[in-house]
């Protein structure tokens, strides 16, 4: 009987109505994005990221997701403020729930314009780096990033 009641009160509800529920109902999630810029050398972009952990702080671009934002607009617009560089984002590489209320996604993306110019309130340090020749303190997840997919371990031709 409750159940019946339920589902009609929840028929009846405008979809707005029924949105704010499931909003106040459900978990709240923070979206953390993050990708593979390879150049035409296949060299990957990596970045020394100035509040990251002591001994892990170069990685791959990274930020969070604003309202209304496509995570590959998260994405560019990261790599955009962090370097001055502009990309096409290209596949997803990597979904998954993270650290408590985070869910992880990365692409993988390429150089299309801009000129590199580090944010130096984020960015300590940044270029581009062969996969067999990566900084020591690199993030392991984007080492692992790196190092699969397409595009790794390519080398130019010589």
């Amino acid at each position: 009987m409750l159940k019946r009641f339920l589902a009609r009160a929840w028929r009846g509800m405008s979809g707005s109505v029924q949105w704010r529920v499931l909003w106040v109902r459900h978990a709240k999630f923070m979206v953390g994005v993050t990708g593979v810029v390879r150049d035409g050398d296949g060299r990957v972009l990596l970045l020394k990221h100035r509040f990251w952990p002591e001994g892990r702080q170069w990685g791959l671009p990274s930020g969070y997701a604003n309202k209304g934002e496509t995570f590959e607009d998260t994405f560019a617009r990261e790599v955009r403020e962090e370097t001055g560089l502009e990309v096409r984002v290209h596949r997803l590489r990597h979904l998954k729930s993270g650290f408590q209320l985070r869910v992880e996604v990365a692409f993988e993306a390429e150089p299309v314009g801009g000129t590199m110019r580090l944010n130096a309130l984020e960015i300590l340090d940044g270029g581009w780096f062969h996969p067999d020749d990566l900084p020591g303190e690199l993030q392991p997840e984007h080492r692992a990033l790196i190092h699969t997919g397409p595009g790794a371990g390519r080398r130019p031709d010589m």
